[in-house]
């Protein structure tokens, strides 16, 4: 089973720079028309939980679900209603290789891996396709459990991983250890 997994799991980085034009200033343009200020991008710390806020209760009577949004690079948790109860940060696959569609959490989890060939991995995982091979789990780790600072830092920034759902590792162990088999998973 844990072999199974490995083969998705292996994130690279696509970072772009953000290009900007910068005006000249001169002494004799005082009249100068300023530019609109850049709303500032959120700082994300991959260590703590994506809000400063508990957890909401998922239970299999409570319809409640995760919504993952491949274009904002979040997991939502749902209420039956539809309404967004929590925001996590996440990293989905580049080259659109995270699956669309409806899904549900399954029995495969566990508490760490590492894939052999792509030299990553990543801790608190928990299948939600193919049993073992599309997960929810923490940004990625070296073959001794340590972070891979790089890839963690395009985490809500980027789609960078092979087609799992990379989180903050406060968010995958949350999953990991409280979100019970059969919760729908719809990924769009």
């Amino acid at each position: 089973m844990a072999l199974a997994l490995v083969l998705i799991m292996a994130g690279c980085s696509n970072g772009k720079q953000a290009n900007s034009k910068t005006e000249s200033n001169t002494a004799s343009s005082s009249s100068a028309k300023k530019s609109p200020a850049k709303k500032a991008a959120p700082v994300i710390n991959w260590r703590k939980s994506s809000e400063n806020k508990a957890y909401p209760t998922i239970t299999n009577q409570n319809g409640r679900y995760l919504r993952v949004s491949i274009k904002k690079q979040r997991v939502y948790v749902m209420s039956a209603k539809n309404k967004v109860l929590y925001t996590m940060y996440a990293s989905t696959g580049k080259d659109d290789s995270t699956p669309k569609g409806n899904f549900k959490i399954q029995s495969e989890r566990g508490d760490f891996f590492f894939n052999q060939e792509s030299k990553e991995g990543a801790k608190y995982w928990t299948s939600f396709k193919d049993h073992g091979i599309y997960l929810f789990h923490t940004v990625p780790t070296n073959s001794k459990g340590q972070y891979i600072k790089s890839e963690a830092k395009q985490l809500g920034k980027s789609a960078n991983s092979h087609g799992c759902v990379r989180l903050s590792v406060p968010d995958a162990k949350w999953i990991n250890q409280t979100v019970p088999v059969g919760t729908k998973v719809v990924i769009r």
